[in-house]
């Protein structure tokens, strides 16, 4: 990414990051996420409502904003429960995290039946002032007949239900990230990143330090609000690892703050 083109997306962290962390000591983890810098963060998977309320009172005391919460659909029996978590963390989107696969990925029928499910979901988002985005793993990005599973997703889904590009998973899965965040064009709210050796169950390393291009996916997503650290399992010590990542980040010309 040349210095002179502009960057507006603000750096921020994916709790799933740290989790083991948090379990161990909340309070103390997302002190040290703000101490080391970051604005905003992302978050996944509190043990119950009683720690989603701890932490966002934690966070609201440090001054670090909640851009996004990864939850359940909210469908049936977890709807409550998901709007109750984004109202306590004040955050303005829920991400449908897609993990683990769902079988539906196999068929093109299927995948339309995914959408229109998560079409479903939007429209509760949007009747209780959230937006919603769904993210990607390697599997939305593999083919399906003569097309990807993710391009079926994008002619049936809902022009207000966002995209939340893993670019990591993207490449991983084969295509070409950058590509593919210029696809996504104004659905691509929201950025994770990771970097490696571009292998399903291998460590990851901070950003910038393994083969994926993250300047190029940064030059090709100029609308991202957020470019978010996520290591889902690293060699070593994932606090050093977050905190190279940010360095790397803000080297690059991302929002600070």
């Amino acid at each position: 990414m040349g210095r002179d083109e502009p960057v507006t997306a603000r750096i921020g962290l994916q709790l799933y990051t740290v989790r083991d962390l948090l379990g161990r000591d909340l309070a103390g983890t997302l002190r040290w996420v703000a101490d080391l810098g970051f604005a905003g963060v992302e978050t996944a998977f509190f043990a119950d409502e009683v720690a989603t309320a701890t932490a966002a009172r934690e966070l609201r005391a440090l001054g670090v904003e909640v851009f996004a919460a990864h939850t359940p659909l909210p469908l049936g029996a977890a709807t409550d429960a998901v709007l109750r978590a984004a109202d306590a963390l004040c955050a303005p989107r829920i991400v449908w995290h897609g993990w683990p696969r769902d079988p539906r990925y196999g068929s093109l029928d299927g995948i339309r039946r995914l959408a229109a499910e998560f079409n479903e979901a939007n429209a509760v988002a949007v009747a209780h002032g959230l937006a919603f985005a769904i993210h990607n793993h390697w599997w939305e990005c593999e083919p399906v007949g003569e097309t990807f599973a993710y391009r079926v997703l994008l002619a049936e889904l809902d022009p207000a239900v966002g995209w939340e590009l893993d670019a990591y998973w993207t490449a991983v899965a084969g295509l070409d990230p950058a590509a593919t965040a210029a696809e996504l064009g104004d659905r691509l709210g929201l950025l994770h990143l990771k970097d490696g050796p571009l292998r399903r169950h291998e460590p990851m390393v901070p950003l910038g330090e393994g083969m994926l291009d993250i300047p190029a996916v940064l030059a090709a997503a100029p609308g991202a609000e957020w470019a978010v650290v996520e290591l889902d399992e690293v060699a070593g010590d994932p606090l050093a690892a977050v905190g190279r990542s940010r360095e790397y980040l803000a080297g690059l010309g991302l929002a600070t703050g």
